[in-house]
């Protein structure tokens, strides 16, 4: 998986991301805090009655300042070794805030009106809660972390250029080893590695989602050799390319909108905790 920054909150089911060494769970009773877009290894557990249901809230480092600047709080100094990925447990003031932004979301004059305000409040309260060291972390002015995350953000923008080492530890002012060390530090991978991963998420995103087929997606994203892409890929998804798009669209399709699942689960879930 690669999320971008976000809180990710479950309504049904349990996913299990292991990033590193760790393996952090998130279900109706826990959250997880993503501060990096890494890509991490994820277990998803739900049945037919009951699929896995879950939402994401993307977090920006300028409304994590304007939050932290409002609540009269500076950077956590845990910021300076952030947590890319936590999970935390979920209270009742976060799933009520959870739920009324579900409900919003059925009306787009609502979502349009209240939307932001309730995103607001589910990070606000995320930020009253320890740890919250890596959402800190989006706001501090960290040398390390900030050089790691501008080579990271432009890998992200143009992932398809052609990479090496030396430039990349040349663009973060680092030297080749400092560079390494570092980047490996926040996103548990390698420069190279991390971009290999990039590569391949992207290149199933547009077969899945844009219709491309294996070599126009292996070029899109700066492969040469669609067999090497071929290669990588099944050795990184444990399947072929098209037969990893074609099983992706497929779950798509019999999934359909979940929204108002998503709301009533959660719902349920709350009242069943305050009962």
């Amino acid at each position: 998986m690669i999320y971008d920054p976000c809180i990710f909150i479950m309504a049904q089911g349990r996913k299990v991301g292991r990033f590193g060494e760790r393996a952090h769970v998130y279900d109706p009773n826990h959250y997880l805090t993503l501060t990096l877009p890494v890509p991490f290894e994820c277990e998803t557990f739900g049945t037919a009655d009951k699929p896995a249901l879950g939402f994401a809230v993307s977090v920006t480092p300028a409304l994590v300042t304007e939050l932290l600047l409002q609540m009269k709080r500076p950077p956590s100094p845990a910021a300076t070794a952030p947590l890319v990925m936590e999970s935390t447990p979920l209270d009742d003031e976060l799933a009520s805030a959870a739920v009324r932004l579900l409900e919003c979301l059925r009306s787009d004059e609502r979502a349009r009106i209240l939307g932001p305000a309730l995103v607001r409040e589910i990070i606000y309260h995320v930020l009253l809660r320890e740890p919250a060291a890596n959402l800190h972390a989006l706001a501090a002015n960290h040398a390390h972390l900030s050089r790691i995350v501008g080579v990271i953000n432009r890998l992200h923008a143009d992932c398809a250029r052609p990479y090496d080492m030396e430039s990349l530890a040349r663009e973060a002012g680092m030297s080749v080893s400092g560079f390494h060390a570092h980047f490996k530090a926040v996103t548990a991978s390698s420069p190279l590695q991390y971009l290999k991963a990039i590569r391949l998420h992207r290149a199933r995103v547009l077969m899945v989602n844009a219709g491309a087929g294996v070599a126009e997606a292996a070029g899109q994203v700066g492969y040469e050799s669609v067999s090497q892409f071929s290669r990588e890929f099944r050795r990184f998804f444990g399947a072929t390319p098209a037969a990893s798009a074609a099983h992706l669209r497929a779950a798509i399709t019999q999934n359909g909108r979940t929204d108002n699942r998503i709301t009533l689960a959660f719902a349920a879930t709350k009242a069943r905790k305050a009962g």
